[in-house]
């Protein structure tokens, strides 16, 4: 695009330059911009990225959008070549261009809006190498699915054919934002659970809020976890909406039998369009089933052939950080995963943990954020699960995980194999000093805690 039709889209002013000037890459970190690219500024709650704009132009950058950048004179006849845009509001400028991005596929363009409580970044994946095995696929890199990640995911749209989109939010209002820029042809609810509680209130709030992503869409079709409870009552009270199902549990329309669950794999029987065949899904845990079931829901609805469908899953890998399994030479396996962490992410990660055949089975866990009023209550839970898992050693990290020490001792487990510790180091240390050949050892809690440094220093 040119100067001139951005200036339009985003309802700027164009302070210096050319409008006829070229638009190239948008990029919003100074650090990794190149030559040619477009700055844009974001102000967060603690950094002014707007401050910036000398560095963009110093590291090649040919035009820069701000928000509250005041310019004198002076100041702008020094600088030559370059386009400077001023909007009232940057993030905003973001939306408005990747609603643009978006309309050039078209109403037809089969996206495919991801969201939920658990486990939206590895259905997401799984659900987009399905696809890309028909289709040049977009998907989200990473868990970018805000209000700044998912609109710079748009910009990445190049001649694709499909795209797989990662939706999160964590107040009212952010999801109806973010459909608003995708316009999904198909919505993907995974379950829902209890995080963000704190901010929502209730798990029916939490619903409420998630389905605000059928506001963005021309037609509301969604896909959703019958196991879940909310989600399967959600079937029988809504006929405005085009559902479809998948479970293990409740009656769905794919569903998976004869379940076979390995330490790091698993396999199942799916019925589709009357054919019965054999899934093996590379990563372990019930919880990977679901994802392949949800993504071989989503692949019928798009015609995808069932060769393709196999295809798509037993190839599938997982984003970084989550469940990422490591055997060192020492025989001890890291199970690192440490992106996030809610109740219910943390239950599926200590069922995987205590379904696992060989060796001890250590959990190290930390805190979970935002569930307000509920933490104590919720961290005590997977501290219970903890024991009904059979997990032999516990060590926690963190104030808030305090409570998964005392409910896990509450419980029955033995005080000897139950261990809390103030220092990151000396539990790090612990490890290093304690480890058996054939240990497991899951890292697991919200990304601020910053349990991937502790995984990741164990590897060297």
């Amino acid at each position: 695009m040119k100067v001139k039709e951005v200036i339009e889209i985003i309802n700027g002013k164009l302070i210096k330059g050319s409008l006829e000037a070229e638009i190239g890459i948008f990029c919003k970190d100074t650090r990794t911009i190149k030559i040619g690219e477009t700055y844009i500024g974001i102000k967060g709650e603690n950094f002014d990225g707007n401050l910036l704009w000398k560095e963009a132009f110093d590291k090649g950058a040919t035009t820069v959008i701000l928000q509250g950048i005041e310019f004198d004179k002076e100041e702008l006849e020094k600088i030559q070549n370059k386009n400077i845009i001023i909007v009232e509001d940057t993030i905003e400028a973001l939306s408005d261009i990747a609603i643009y991005k978006r309309n050039l596929y078209g109403k037809d363009f089969p996206l495919i809006g991801v969201t939920g409580s658990v486990g939206k970044t590895s259905t997401k994946d799984i659900i987009a190498n399905v696809i890309s095995q028909k289709y040049n696929t977009l998907k989200t890199d990473g868990n970018k699915n805000n209000n700044i990640g998912l609109p710079f995911t748009m910009f990445n749209l190049n001649n694709h054919e499909a795209a797989v989109i990662e939706m999160g939010m964590n107040h009212f209002g952010e999801m109806s934002k973010l459909t608003k820029i995708a316009q999904p042809k198909i919505a993907v609810m995974t379950n829902i659970g209890t995080s963000h509680i704190g901010n929502l209130g209730s798990r029916e709030n939490i619903l409420k809020a998630k389905l605000e992503i059928l506001e963005g869409m021309d037609k509301k079709v969604l896909v959703i976890n019958n196991d879940n409870d909310l989600l399967h009552d959600l079937t029988l009270n809504n006929k405005d909406i085009e559902i479809h199902t998948y479970g293990i549990e409740n009656q769905s329309e794919i569903m998976a039998e004869d379940i076979v669950l390995n330490d790091n794999s698993s396999e199942f029987v799916c019925n589709l369009r009357g054919e019965k065949f054999k899934v093996k899904v590379p990563v372990g845990g019930i919880h990977f089933v679901y994802n392949s079931l949800c993504a071989i829901t989503v692949a019928n609805l798009l015609g995808i052939d069932i060769e393709l469908i196999i295809k798509g899953i037993e190839t599938f890998e997982l984003t970084k950080k989550r469940m990422d399994i490591t055997k060192l030479e020492n025989g001890v396996t890291i199970v690192n995963d440490s992106y996030n962490a809610n109740p219910e992410s943390m239950q599926a990660a200590l069922k995987y943990l205590g379904d696992l055949k060989n060796g001890r089975r250590i959990a190290v866990l930390g805190d979970m954020f935002e569930l307000g009023e509920y933490s104590k209550e919720l961290h005590e839970k997977v501290g219970r699960a903890v024991v009904e898992n059979g997990i032999d050693i516990l060590i926690c990290l963190g104030d808030k995980a305090k409570d998964i020490v005392k409910a896990a001792k509450e419980e029955g487990m033995d005080e000897n194999k139950v261990y809390y510790f103030e220092d990151r180091d000396k539990l790090k240390d612990f490890i290093r000093d304690n480890w058996k050949k054939e240990d497991n050892i899951l890292f697991k809690a919200s990304n601020a805690m910053k349990f991937f440094e502790l995984a990741e220093s164990l590897l060297k």
